[in-house]
């Protein structure tokens, strides 16, 4: 949620730049950048390829990725491939548009938005796994709101998106809490709209990110707003790619070789609060040293399992939930998970962010 306007000194201009493209402008790309393949043809039973190929270049919606990578001093310039796009996507629906559109090869997201590409009838898969033990997600009301817990949630406005992690979280709440659907009013809203609606009144709740909600306090508490915290957790955040990508032996050789970076760069960035607060907080995205403190305080170690089983399960219980709403049809989520790449971020890290 960046509100600077201008790249911190020191970070990569080019890679701040290209940060800059909105949902809007990856899918109006043309489909035709991003159609040939790159390598030969690879079967999704074929082991990986060990090597990534001279030339190949992927597009990568992962910017908090590439600027752990960079201050950790293995910045975009040191891959044995070519980033030609730090897309700033986030929300689940764009990311899936931008996939349709090939204006991009690899995104980090929470679990719901490959169960939504599926019943889109769009093929995708996950291919590293971070298990988040630590809420995500809190609930904010609107100003001058009385709720103090999920029960106060019936016969409320509560801001819904179906196809992002913030949706399931707070369909989890609502049956923690015994509620039905039919006790609350879901308004569909995509998760960058949730803080202009709490700020209309629009909405009475909205589940925000961590990052979200320092800011938003800061300027509305005194109004009444507040934030209403649950153990409801989201346990996945995810990289996931569309199946043509990894169908292409060199984007799937330079995508094997991102996940331990990308694992490494999470790892640096809780192992360096003072210095990721300041360099990206501060310097790119405009919030002051206490903004970012609060941020950091909240934020959950980094942890990745060697195995996928319970990430598995974890997928499957949301799918159900999903479909007990009539959001999207029941099915097996197995079939999202490129097991190839399992472990490949486990074994890059230390055994303490090992789940």
């Amino acid at each position: 949620m960046s509100r600077s306007a201008s790249p911190a000194p020191g970070l990569n201009r080019r890679l701040f730049l290209n940060s800059l493209l909105g949902s809007a402008a990856a899918a109006g790309l043309s489909a035709c950048a991003g159609k040939a393949a790159a390598g030969p043809a690879l079967s999704s039973t074929a082991a990986l390829p060990t090597a990534v190929p001279t030339g190949t270049s992927l597009k990568i919606a992962a910017y908090q990725g590439a600027q752990q990578l960079q201050l950790k001093g293995a910045g975009v310039d040191k891959l044995p491939f070519t980033v030609s796009s730090w897309a700033n996507i986030g929300a689940g629906p764009d990311v899936i548009n931008a996939f349709r559109a090939h204006s991009l090869d690899l995104a980090n997201n929470a679990g719901i938005p490959p169960i939504q590409a599926h019943y889109q009838g769009y093929d995708a898969k996950i291919v590293a796994i971070n298990i988040t033990r630590k809420p995500s997600y809190v609930f904010a009301t609107a100003p001058h709101s009385g709720i103090q817990a999920v029960s106060g949630f019936k016969g409320k406005r509560l801001a819904f998106s179906q196809g992002q992690a913030q949706g399931v979280v707070l369909l989890r709440a609502l049956k923690e809490a015994g509620l039905a659907y039919s006790d609350v009013h879901l308004v569909p809203l995509t998760s960058n709209q949730f803080l202009t609606a709490l700020q209309a009144r629009q909405v009475d709740i909205a589940p925000l990110g961590l990052s979200q909600v320092p800011a938003y306090l800061s300027k509305y508490a005194a109004k009444g707003a507040h934030t209403i915290t649950t153990d409801v957790i989201d346990l996945l955040s995810l990289l996931w790619a569309p199946a043509s990508v990894l169908a292409d032996s060199a984007k799937a050789a330079a995508i094997a070789d991102f996940i331990p970076r990308w694992a490494q760069g999470l790892v640096w960035a809780y192992e360096h609060p003072d210095e990721w607060n300041q360099r990206f907080y501060v310097e790119t995205q405009n919030l002051t040293l206490a903004e970012a403190q609060a941020i950091t305080k909240l934020s959950n170690k980094p942890l990745f399992p060697a195995s996928w089983g319970e990430a598995i399960t974890w997928e499957q219980q949301t799918a159900d939930l999903l479909a007990e709403g009539g959001f999207v049809k029941p099915f097996k989520v197995a079939s999202l998970f490129d097991r190839r790449f399992e472990g490949l971020a486990a074994k890059s890290v230390a055994a303490t962010y090992r789940s």
